[in-house]
């Protein structure tokens, strides 16, 4: 799959979010407001570190030298700021994820769907970074996939929890 089909669908998920959680549900709290704004602030940085494995997708498959060379180039710089980013998007899923349940969470139960949902996507989070530990203290394929793996299921739990309606 060509590259700027990778740029698109993220450019498509960017805007479907944004305007989904600024404009699916309205409420009077603007400490709700702030918990909407900073997990799409996480999404974002969540974004760009999943990408990276497209990006050493495209540096495998892409048979255009060319391609390949800018895309290790960016993917070298990606690399020193993938634990930052990471470590970023999960102090603002932190700080989204108490606002929510001390906001939210008196307003429509704790074991609604949507707060299940981001229970798992916190313990899959919690899993993924266990296993970034993991790999960075001691790389191997078996941790490159595991990481790989927590990561995704993260990506997927998460997409999945922020669709679900209230």
């Amino acid at each position: 799959m060509p590259y700027y089909v990778w740029i698109i669908i993220n450019v498509l998920f960017i805007i479907g979010s944004v305007l989904y959680i600024w404009g699916a549900h309205s409420y009077d709290s603007t400490v709700i407001l702030l918990g909407k704004l900073l997990a799409q602030l996480a999404i974002l940085l969540f974004l760009i570190n999943v990408n990276m494995y497209f990006i050493f997708l495209v540096i495998r498959k892409s048979k255009v030298r060319n391609v390949k060379v800018t895309l290790s180039k960016l993917s070298r710089k990606m690399m020193r700021a993938h634990i930052p980013i990471a470590l970023a998007g999960t102090s603002l899923i932190a700080l989204h994820a108490g606002i929510m349940l001390f906001q939210l969470g008196e307003i429509i139960g704790f074991f609604h769907p949507k707060m299940i949902t981001g229970y798992f996507a916190i313990f899959m989070l919690a899993l993924t970074l266990f296993a970034g530990v993991l790999r960075h203290k001691k790389a191997s394929g078996f941790r490159r996939k595991f990481h790989l793996m927590t990561a995704m299921i993260f990506a997927g739990v998460f997409i999945i929890h922020l669709f679900l309606p209230l």
